[in-house]
């Protein structure tokens, strides 16, 4: 609860009495009369930001230890100065969260110590820490999570996703690990929250985190008007990276996934103006660098496998990484509207006999899209990318998978393709805030007598991305088995899981 007073030797009186009536403000929302404890309510003098009669108050977060699930009770202590604190509302569950769940590690990145989850986040202010201006409590907010330390020279450029002593919630990238979002109530930089408009809905504002990585990768590809643009990876980001290419101004925008669901997801809502169906199974995407100078090299059983054999497999995925790319951009330049009749599946059997020459020697120099956008992490997916795009074009590489890849470096460097690297975000929320109430706006206005939306225009609905919702942290093992699927028991696409307060 909060109590308004006059001067702060007033609150530390309070602090001392055992207990205390008074009309309130309480961090449940209600007003009035209550007996109070010291340890129960707060108080918030008129003429300052932030005083506090209480030291701590019990919060349940969700913690990870040795890959298995404990739900603890813990003592949250109160906001320091400049920070805030915020009752947790909606948290998505991103891949990596998936991956430290059932692995206890992400990519390279080994949890050694236990591990709170979660950094999607949104939530409500309920206390807020001396030194903290422009906030009050019932603030709906949404968090970044990354805090840079803000002094150094990456910092002050601006680039502060690329800070060394970067902390960033629910990675094991820093050490103490920076504990994640999943959790009752946290405590975090007032600097690093961002306030919501009433009208976006805590599930979209959790999802302004993958929205950022999807600003930041259009920041840096840069395209121009009416650029070509190819997705790799139709998941939470991928369909956010697509769906930011047409709003930045790209006419036509193919997204690929081997999941036929998401594919005709993307079609149906929007994201995307064109699909394909990527065949399965697909070539492995384990990294085949373990070529080594030499004649032979140690397979799997320890025996030595002749080196011609490893560059043959490889040769192999190359080609069929061609012969994919070149499928679609058949399917990419097929039709100019946008039409779910788009999405091709195509296998061996069916697949167009294609002379993939043209694309490997350049002989087509307009062949191929302005900016290919690699989603999912995958050597094969990367591959495909570098096939896909044009002479002069770029590959962003957005997902982040298998650490060590062989390229065809050749490709890039005869054909002068920029290969542009994406770490997580950078000066994004407030743009993608701007976008989800500009959006919102734009179909109100656009809604004919009916209801039905007469022209579609800004983003897709991000609330309409989230297909599976939990209540409750103690359903947090059966929200992340399920995260880990593409369809549920019933048959149901499963695009983002939430866990809700």
């Amino acid at each position: 609860m909060v109590h308004e007073t006059c001067d702060c030797q007033q609150y530390r009186s309070h602090c001392n009495a055992r207990s205390h009536t008074t009309h309130c403000l309480f961090l449940d929302g209600s007003t009035g009369p209550r007996k109070t404890t010291p340890s129960s309510y707060m108080i918030i003098p008129r003429h300052t930001s932030a005083c506090f009669c209480q030291t701590s108050t019990l919060s349940r977060l969700l913690i990870l230890q040795s890959c298995s699930q404990i739900q603890e009770c813990r003592s949250i202590e109160l906001p320091l100065a400049g920070e805030i604190q915020i009752a947790i509302r909606s948290t998505g569950i991103c891949g990596s969260d998936v991956s430290y769940f059932k692995k206890f590690a992400n990519g390279d990145l080994c949890a050694c110590q236990p591990l709170s989850l979660g950094h999607e986040s949104s939530g409500v202010v309920v206390a807020i820490g001396p030194q903290v201006t422009g906030f009050t409590i019932g603030d709906r907010v949404a968090l970044e999570v990354g805090v840079p330390c803000g002094q150094c020279g990456i910092c002050r450029k601006g680039r502060y996703n690329l800070c060394k002593k970067m902390r960033f919630r629910s990675s094991a990238k820093s050490f103490p690990h920076f504990q994640g979002t999943l959790q009752e109530r946290i405590n975090h930089p007032a600097v690093w929250c961002h306030k919501l408009p009433s009208h976006i809905s805590f599930d979209a504002a959790a999802l302004l985190e993958p929205l950022s990585v999807a600003i930041h990768a259009l920041n840096r590809a840069k395209p121009e008007p009416g650029a070509t643009a190819l997705v790799m990876g139709a998941g939470t980001v991928g369909l956010l990276t697509a769906a930011m290419a047409q709003e930045s101004g790209c006419s036509a925008v193919t997204i690929c996934d081997v999941d036929q669901g998401r594919v005709d997801y993307a079609l149906e809502h929007g994201f995307a103006t064109h699909g394909y169906v990527v065949p399965r199974p697909l070539h492995p995407s384990s990294s085949s660098s373990s070529v080594v100078s030499g004649i032979s090299t140690p397979g799997a059983d320890g025996a030595m496998t002749p080196a011609s054999s490893i560059l043959s497999t490889l040769d192999s995925r190359l080609e069929g990484a061609r012969t994919l790319a070149h499928d679609i951009l058949a399917v990419s330049s097929s039709s100019c509207s946008p039409s779910v009749e788009d999405v091709s599946v195509h296998d061996d059997e069916h697949s167009p006999n294609i002379d993939t020459n043209n694309v490997q020697d350049g002989e087509e120099d307009d062949e191929g899209v302005d900016i290919a956008f690699e989603c999912t992490g995958k050597e094969v997916c990367m591959h495909t990318a570098l096939y896909a795009t044009k002479p002069g074009g770029k590959v962003i590489m957005v997902g982040m998978g298998t650490p060590i890849q062989t390229l065809p470096m050749s490709v890039p460097h005869l054909r002068e393709v920029d290969i542009l690297g994406i770490f997580r975000y950078a000066n994004t929320y407030a743009t993608g805030i701007r976008l989800l109430s500009a959006s919102k706006r734009l179909k109100q206005a656009l809604k004919g007598p009916s209801g039905k939306t007469l022209v579609k225009r800004g983003l897709p609905s991000l609330d309409n991305m989230v297909t599976h919702r939990f209540k409750g942290l103690h359903r947090s093992r059966e929200a992340f088995e399920l995260a880990s699927r593409t369809v549920d028991d019933e048959g149901r696409l499963v695009l983002k899981v939430v866990i809700e307060a």
